[in-house]
């Protein structure tokens, strides 16, 4: 059995191919979306989803949320005193959802093809794929999350040929690919995006307008408490917008509260930078496909960001046209992510379709070029594979040394698009030693890039055949075989809150989180139906916990929607 997931930056999901459609998986909470949030409980236990971003404005040191931002790096997140790297706490989100599956389908899940930014960088793919190992996982593919949200539309069963536009913007991201369908081929002719581009960009502008305007102290910004429960905040005006002309933003330190008016003129006017950098991608996609905007039979939505009425406006006036958004985009990757693995396993009812894709990055090495006499200009960037060349490519370059005695040459590999490597990612390094003595002294640079946007770098030398591998040795953002095989025994060994008692510990984290809010006699009467609560889930009689869950939950329910609660909650 191949699942599709969708590693998303602020909720994930998982899906599967079965009975000729693409099926969305519920959680353990009947929900099919999965807060991408991790956090360590008070018995040392791990809790993942709803359970964990509860937690977040009431015990924001002891959990973690948006790390997909951080995956490919050597960034360590403290969760208590416990360290984990981003590829560890995804890991953690992708465990839960294989056991949510597993519980589902009543079967062992053991493969799956799990979605990325087209604009994910090398590192940071290969992050994601040591996540899915780390999680028990056999990844089966990387797939680009613009190409999953087409496959989910369907339009590979298409007829005929058609051109498309997919406009993805998620919680942490921004990619767009523009595809063409051709006698069973879906090609993806370009891709641009921005990995530092998502709906969380557009709660961060939020929470700066509310210091400017709110009058709240500069020195709350300090208090992680305050600030998890203003970016909650925010986070709800934001959707708020999407069904309301205004919103409004409230949180208080417990000694005064804090406000800040918010409608749809006020939100466009403060992100209109953020907006402004949704074109630069799209005009690159575009103009790298040779494709006139006018000529694109189709644009279609992804990612939960695009719900906000002032995206869609302004793609709409973009593209001189409304865009399709009839699947969820919360969910229409994770259901291409099924189609793909429906794919994989050859199903009877999905017709073969042959997929291309294209390198988001060039990719290249430093070089020394001659200008004039014995004088050199050092770090010049020159590209081995050029961006938005259809993949799985390999592609050679040959150099040479700059003086005949020199006895090494050092190759160094980036990925970008700036004319100096400096202003480039640089990937990695290795020293080819050269044999004295020989006529041709050149070396061969072979760099091989594969479906999954994983690069291998090989350098040959001409006159003795001598083959050197790329080790990208001293990247901080890559584990190795050896450290991934380690992090898997010791995240084994993590306590991870059982599945069949999540709703409970969600449903007690949610009352704590209100209780934070409360003040007075409401605060103290929720304080004893806590108690009363935990006294019942002590007992670990069934027959005493139901009726006490039943119960507790309607009275949080009741103070969640009371007047006399404080709005920042």
């Amino acid at each position: 059995m191949i699942v599709g997931i969708d590693l998303g930056t602020t909720n994930s999901l998982i899906a599967v191919w079965e009975d000729g459609a693409a099926r969305l998986i519920p959680n353990s909470l009947g929900e099919v979306l999965t807060p991408s949030c991790v956090s360590v409980d008070e018995d040392g236990s791990i809790l993942v989803g709803r359970a964990a971003r509860e937690r977040l404005q009431t015990h924001p040191q002891h959990s973690a949320a948006n790390f997909k931002r951080l995956m490919g790096s050597d960034k360590t997140l403290f969760l208590g005193k416990r360290a984990f790297r981003p590829e560890e706490l995804s890991a953690l989100v992708l465990r839960s959802l294989k056991e949510d599956a597993e519980a589902a389908l009543g079967r062992p899940v053991e493969e799956a093809v799990i979605t990325v930014p087209a604009y994910f960088s090398d590192a940071q793919r290969k992050a994601t794929r040591a996540a899915g190992q780390l999680a028990g996982l056999k990844v089966e593919r990387l797939l680009n999350e613009p190409t999953a949200a087409a496959l989910a539309y369907g339009i590979h069963l298409r007829e005929g040929e058609s051109k498309f536009l997919v406009f993805d913007l998620g919680g942490g991201t921004f990619d767009v690919s523009v595809l063409d369908l051709f006698d069973g081929v879906m090609e993806v002719r370009a891709s641009a995006g921005d990995n530092h581009l998502g709906g969380e960009d557009f709660v961060t502008v939020l929470v700066e307008r509310f210091f400017e305007t709110s009058k709240a102290p500069a020195a709350l910004r300090h208090d992680a408490a305050f600030m998890q429960r203003l970016v909650a905040q925010a986070e709800l005006a934001k959707r708020a917008l999407s069904d309301s002309p205004r919103a409004e933003i409230i949180a208080g330190d417990g000694r005064q509260d804090y406000r800040m008016e918010l409608d749809e003129a006020a939100l466009e006017k403060a992100c209109a930078l953020l907006l402004a950098r949704l074109r630069s991608p799209v005009e690159r996609a575009l103009r790298d496909a040779s494709l006139p905007l006018a000529e694109l039979d189709n644009i279609v939505l992804a990612g939960g960001a695009t719900r906000m009425p002032i995206v869609r406006r302004m793609a709409a006036r973009m593209f001189g046209r409304f865009p399709s958004c009839e699947i969820n985009p919360d969910e229409v990757v994770a259901l291409g992510a099924a189609v793909q693995a429906g794919l994989k396993m050859r199903d009877a009812a999905l017709d073969e379709v042959v997929m291309t894709d294209v390198a988001p990055y060039s990719l290249g090495v430093s070089t020394t070029v001659r200008i004039g006499g014995d004088h050199f200009s050092h770090g010049h960037f020159d590209p081995i594979i050029e961006r938005n060349t259809v993949v799985p490519v390999s592609r050679v370059k040959r150099y040479f040394p700059i003086r005949d005695d020199q006895q090494i040459i050092e190759l160094v590999v980036y990925q970008g698009e700036a004319r100096m490597a400096s202003d480039n990612i640089k990937l990695g390094q290795l020293e080819v030693r050269l044999p004295s003595g020989v006529e041709d002294r050149g070396v061969d640079v072979r760099f091989t890039y594969d479906v999954n946007g994983l690069l291998q770098v090989e350098a040959t030398v001409v006159s003795t055949k001598e083959v050197h591998s790329l080790v990208i040795e001293g990247n901080p953002g890559l584990l190795s075989e050896q450290e991934i095989a380690q992090r898997f025994v010791a995240l084994s060994e993590l306590k991870i809150h059982p599945r069949d008692r999540i709703e409970n510990r969600t449903l007690l984290a949610r009352a704590e989180r209100l209780y934070q809010h409360l003040r007075g006699m409401p605060r103290e009467q929720l304080g004893r139906e806590i108690t009363g609560f935990e006294t019942a889930l002590e007992s670990q009689d069934q027959r005493v916990i139901v009726p006490a869950a039943k119960s507790f939950r309607d009275v949080v329910d009741y103070f969640d929607h009371q007047s006399f609660l404080l709005p920042d909650a």
